[in-house]
């Protein structure tokens, strides 16, 4: 990579940082923990993270232990999806009959001939003035078909993420204004490339979506009809009810979409469909996976409250911090801000969502310095989900010891910490697809 465009990543690293953790900045390298986030402490000291207990996610509502897989999916896991759509996401609709699939290019040599370029329009609607969501689509050139591929989950529009002229021209959400505005050559803010070639090298496809595409990330996204839930109103309704779904719920009902498509396309794996996104975006795959089984695998970076960690810890962020008005109440189902001044009464928690994805690998990346998301909360998350793996004669962590920055554990819940703060680094795309090879089996097919 070159040095300059090395520089302007890790700017926007930063940038990013800021904008979506919603408590870190970086200056000279080193990591500021706020005291406080809307006027909220914030604890950052393990002997005041508190106590706790967890639900026990083999538990039934009736009392009774579950013994078996069948039990576990049939009887258990509905039981907790039916919670978490209650008190924390929102329930989402069966998608509209009259949602479209434009395949405007079905296949184009790309990316000096290393890739097939595929790119698709999805219309929420027949209405002419959208929403719609483009997915853009590399499948590595030169392998067997079909292929793995992996969805990403992107905070800026696809044509802002790839060194390619080829790619339709996105939009992307100006906060000020809240309107779309074209992506231009001074507007980029990001560089897939090197990820791009690194998965396509290792035979496995992309799938790249911007989370704008699909839902506003902003309060009004809802009441100015600018997204997808809107379109789910009913006949005088101004917004979802209580129970109904928050922004997080809307992007991953948008991933559903995706891999509504994905599943036609012949050269695409369908028992093979990872989903990966981060920070806000590690909420939402966690959640797209947990509720739509046909995700296969999930990675999710830095998911921390509202994700992987666990809520009954007084560490970092907390419900309360994500609900209060002035940051993202409107990212969860309305009924979640019940339990800001009650985290510990709430009837899910990160463990059960992890539970949720059973027996399909999923696996926790996060930093050592990103305390804000408090990756020792994933870690105990992970780990209490470990049983209902076990259920299925799969890994949990089999360790009770929380492993150092760069020693990943990549069983079939998978824990990953790298040296340093929120968000991916680059060497952690290493680490993903060895996930994926593992896991898939990728290397008994070469």
């Amino acid at each position: 990579m070159k040095p300059e465009r090395r520089s302007v990543i890790k700017c926007v690293c930063l940038v990013l940082t800021f904008l979506f953790s919603g408590g870190y900045s970086s200056v000279h390298g080193q990591w500021n923990k706020p005291d406080s986030v809307a006027g909220i402490p914030v604890n950052y000291d393990e002997s005041k993270a508190g106590s706790y207990v967890l639900d026990d996610p083999l538990t039934l509502a009736n009392g009774e232990k579950v013994k078996d897989a069948e039990t576990w999916m049939n009887v258990r896991r509905p039981e907790l999806l039916e919670l978490f759509y209650q008190f924390e996401y929102g329930f989402t609709p069966e998608p509209r009959k009259d949602i479209s699939f434009d395949v405007f290019e079905k296949g184009s040599p790309a990316l000096d001939g290393k890739a097939i370029r595929k790119q698709v329009t999805v219309s929420f609607s027949a209405k002419k003035d959208g929403p719609e969501m483009d997915v853009l689509i590399y499948l590595p050139a030169d392998v067997p078909k079909p292929v793995p591929v992996i969805i990403s989950l992107g905070f800026t529009p696809n044509s802002s993420r790839v060194d390619d002229p080829n790619i339709k021209p996105g939009e992307y959400w100006d906060r000020e204004s809240q309107e779309r505005v074209p992506v231009t050559e001074e507007t980029r803010r990001w560089s897939f490339d090197e990820q791009l070639v690194l998965f396509l090298s290792r035979g496995i496809g992309v799938a790249m979506v911007y989370y704008g595409d699909i839902e506003p990330d902003f309060p009004e996204g809802i009441t100015k009809k600018k997204g997808v839930r809107n379109l789910y109103l009913k006949e005088g309704q101004q917004k979802p009810a209580p129970n109904e779904w928050g922004a997080i719920s809307a992007w991953a009902w948008g991933l559903s979409r995706v891999v509504d498509y994905l599943e036609t396309d012949e050269e695409v794996d369908p028992n093979k469909i990872a989903v990966t996104g981060a920070s806000r975006l590690g909420k939402t795959v966690l959640w797209a996976a947990a509720r739509d089984q046909r995700f296969d695998m999930v990675i999710a970076c830095c998911s921390g409250a509202g994700g992987a960690a666990l809520n009954g810890r007084d560490f970092g962020e907390s419900i309360a911090h994500l609900t209060a008005p002035s940051r993202y109440p409107y990212q969860f189902a309305e009924n979640f801000q019940m339990f800001a001044d009650y985290p510990k009464h709430i009837p899910v928690d990160g463990h059960l969502l992890l539970s949720l994805i059973a027996p399909r690998p999923v696996l926790l990346q996060t930093g050592n310095q990103d305390l804000w998301l408090d990756p020792k909360g994933e870690f105990l998350a992970a780990l209490a989900a470990g049983p209902v793996y076990e259920l299925f004669g799969e890994k949990g962590l089999e360790t009770e010891e929380m492993p150092p920055a760069e020693i990943p554990i990549l069983n079939t819940i998978g824990y990953y910490m790298h040296e340093g703060g929120h968000g991916p680094n680059p060497s952690d795309w290493d680490i993903y697809v060895e996930f994926m090879e593992k896991h898939f089996n990728l290397d008994d097919e070469k």
